[in-house]
């Protein structure tokens, strides 16, 4: 009996690599010398996570700004002041605005999945972005002479092209990042908006063969963010009817910081579908206290009770430096987690076979 276990993405970038981030930004350093630290910073941190034992790998995203705005490095069309979004600790992010059209994402995933892949002969997946994050972009009142409708035409077709040219350069999983499913609730209860989003999702991956979508994931968290969240007051309750019908086969779900487990759990097996995987987080990415495996094969455990276990994963709550600027989390703390998540599983597969 085996249990899938996976990576969410990010990890913590290396001190060096944040320093030349910012020098480049300010422009005191070329895009060369740049490019040479990013790919020390992803060979090592592909490195680390081999030594981990991680079945399957990531980049780390050592490369992206950040998860969101990667499509959009070099945009020219873009003002600073677009959506806010507030985090319970008080600190905001903010996205850009689009200012004219056409859009066009300037950077895909796959150019970040092709150089992963010279370092390690073990399975890679890659995130991608939700296009639903990015149809945040578009200003409330509008861009003349380039109607919303085309943008998100133009936003669907390009979404389409950041997963398929990663699965057709042979990406184990392409893994969607929709952190804004639980900030939808928040900021909607009614839930249009959310309904909205999981259409928009949907548009993008019924293009995908039944066989293609079984590589595709989705990610769900409540945005977690120097050690604080945007939206960890909304109950999973209310978000997995939805999100379970966004037609992907994997779904990577926050649970070890939730503090109502038995009522994910029921959710989760009211709502998964007979085709769909789960991976639950077990790893806290926002405690900086490491778990023990025994930890997380007690969770592994109660959860296999509820879930059947041909559809139960591991993986990690969320990222652990979803923005590159995040320093909250030490490299070190985040590789110790992960092995924990690692060993934890492998002791839950133990137990289970000897059950």
């Amino acid at each position: 009996m085996t249990i899938s276990t996976e990576p969410i993405g990010s990890i913590p970038r290396p001190l060096y690599l944040q320093q030349a981030m910012a020098a480049f930004a300010n422009g005191q350093i070329k895009a060369d010398e740049l490019e040479k630290l990013v790919a020390k910073a992803t060979q090592e941190t592909i490195q680390e996570l081999e030594k981990t034992g991680s079945p399957v790998l990531s980049d780390g995203e050592q490369a992206k700004p950040s998860f969101v705005t990667y499509p959009l490095q070099g945009l020219a069309s873009l003002a600073p002041d677009g959506v806010i979004i507030p985090f319970a600790d008080g600190h905001t992010r903010q996205l850009p605005k689009l200012t004219a059209g056409p859009f066009h994402y300037t950077a895909f995933a796959n150019s970040y999945l092709r150089k992963a892949q010279q370092y390690s002969a073990l399975p890679i997946k890659q995130a991608v972005i939700s296009c639903s994050a990015i149809s945040l972009l578009y200003p409330q009142d509008g861009i003349e002479g380039y109607s919303r409708d085309q943008f998100l035409a133009d936003l669907v077709d390009d979404a389409e092209a950041d997963i398929r040219t990663c699965l057709n350069n042979g990406a184990y999983k392409v893994q969607i990042d929709f952190t804004e499913a639980r900030l939808a609730l928040k900021l909607d209860p009614s839930k249009q908006i959310l309904a909205a989003f999981i259409d928009l999702n949907n548009q993008v991956l019924n293009r995908f063969t039944a066989d293609e979508k079984k590589k595709i994931g989705v990610h769900s968290c409540p945005g977690g963010d120097h050690d604080s969240t945007h939206s960890a007051d909304i109950s999973y309750s209310d978000l997995l009817p939805f999100l379970f019908q966004l037609e992907a086969d994997s779904f990577y779900l926050e649970y070890a910081a939730e503090p109502n487990k038995k009522a994910v759990l029921e959710s989760i097996k009211e709502n998964l579908k007979s085709n769909q995987q789960v991976f639950l987080g077990v790893t806290n990415v926002l405690d900086p206290r490491v778990e023990t495996a025994e930890e997380i094969r007690d969770l592994i455990l109660e959860a296999a009770a509820v879930i059947p276990i041909e559809q139960l994963g591991t993986t990690d709550d969320c990222g652990f430096s979803p923005f590159g600027d995040d320093t909250s989390t030490a490299r070190e703390i985040a590789f110790a987690k992960i092995r924990a998540r690692i060993d934890g599983t492998k002791l839950a597969e133990n137990e289970l076979a000897s059950s």
